[in-house]
């Protein structure tokens, strides 16, 4: 894996506003930045990213048949007791599920280190499926990537027949698609997904979650009254099984995009859970409960709270020392504790270091595409910014 610093193309913004990437600067700062970019060879690819994460992705459902069978580990997820039943079922009903990214550790040698699994509300998908690969074409017409070059990235086409796929099976009825109301990056998100629906044929519909109602049948609707029977909803589970509706959601009859099930899939208690059961699988990276940690030999840790987004809440210890921490507002529900593992680090010319995050995306049960993300801190967070990435012929 290399890093190559670049010129920017002159016409990127102005490609970005009228594509539609409005998130492209965040609250002042860059959020895509095409001042360099991440190269791979095809056999990195291959074999230290798609194979393995279609291998971790199959353990992770494992987990999810043990979780959802098991009350000690429920309550070890922190899911509420009320809604066991419709997460088991949703599972044994193995209703469909459509995306997720996973995290990992990678540094071009060696095996990449699964992180987590952002499996309910994975975000940076636009700019993953669609504007590095409009990046791609215009650097191959311009010179800066060789003749054959290419990029790991399938992932527009998967989601669009997995979308067809989903169609086939569902009864005839809108697809709404549902985000917070003031987030420009989930807006832009699930405009995009909408966007893949509608080309495979679904009549899709857009509601922003604060506007769902209830109707007098225990039914969420529209604002315009309109039933809602098959969302998308760009919004975690852990808020939805915790909120006043909460009593409604096994009556709704809805078909859910993400499916209840994946409440366990994106919990980070499944890390411990994975590793008792995987001990020493070269992607996985030691973990445990905090009851658990008179097993643990490592002297640098990560603590995780098992709901966490963005890099909220996390905090690195050596020795039991904390060295460096994010904020946010997560928590309550308890932590993980995974081993350390140094992300790659590049100095950006500037007599600054950068680390570098990869996420592996997912569609249905495939690995489909690469993201890469930077920050000059060893968490990334919300605004860590987006690089592209090439496979060098």
């Amino acid at each position: 894996m290399q890093r190559h610093l670049i010129t920017p193309r002159d016409h990127w913004q102005a490609q970005a506003q009228e594509y539609g990437f409005d998130f492209h600067t965040m609250y002042g700062e860059p959020y895509w930045d095409e001042s360099r970019y991440y190269a791979f060879t095809l056999k990195q690819i291959e074999n230290d990213i798609e194979a393995p994460t279609e291998e971790l992705h199959q353990m992770c459902l494992e987990v999810v048949d043990e979780v959802v069978n098991n009350e000690n580990l429920l309550r070890r997820f922190a899911i509420p007791e009320a809604h066991w039943d419709l997460i088991a079922s949703s599972w044994r009903l193995r209703e469909p599920s459509l995306y997720g990214r996973m995290d990992l550790a990678y540094s071009g040698t060696g095996p990449a280190k699964f992180l987590e699994y952002n499996a309910d509300t994975p975000t940076s998908l636009y700019e993953s499926a669609f504007f590095q690969w409009l990046w791609l074409e215009d650097r191959l017409k311009d010179g800066t990537l060789a003749p054959g070059s290419d990029q790991f990235n399938g992932i527009q086409e998967a989601l669009i027949a997995r979308f067809a796929e989903l169609k086939t099976q569902w009864p005839p009825v809108p697809l709404h698609f549902a985000s917070c109301e003031e987030s420009i990056e989930d807006r832009g998100t699930v405009q995009y997904l909408e966007d893949c629906a509608a080309e495979a044929g679904f009549d899709t519909r857009y509601t922003a979650i604060e506007q769902i109602g209830l109707g007098q049948q225990d039914q969420f609707v529209s604002p315009d009254g309109e039933d809602i029977r098959a969302c998308f909803k760009l919004y975690p589970w852990e808020f939805m099984l915790r909120e006043e509706f909460a009593q409604h959601l096994a009556k709704a009859n809805v078909r859910w995009l993400e499916p209840a099930w994946k409440s366990v899939l994106s919990n980070k208690a499944i890390l411990p859970v994975l590793w008792y059961r995987h001990r020493g699988h070269p992607n996985l990276l030691p973990a445990y409960f905090p009851d658990h940690l008179d097993q643990c030999d490592e002297q640098r840790l990560v603590k995780k709270p098992l709901y966490s987004r963005e890099g909220a809440n996390i905090e690195i210890l050596d020795q039991g020392k904390v060295i460096e921490r994010s904020g946010g507002e997560y928590g309550e529900e308890g932590a993980i504790y995974q081993g350390f593992t140094d992300l790659p680090r590049f100095d950006d010319g500037q007599g600054q270091v950068d680390h570098a995050l990869l996420g592996s995306w997912v569609v249905g049960e495939r690995a489909a595409g690469l993201s890469v993300r930077e920050d000059q801190s060893r968490i990334t967070q919300d605004l860590s910014r987006f690089i592209p990435h090439c496979i060098l012929p």
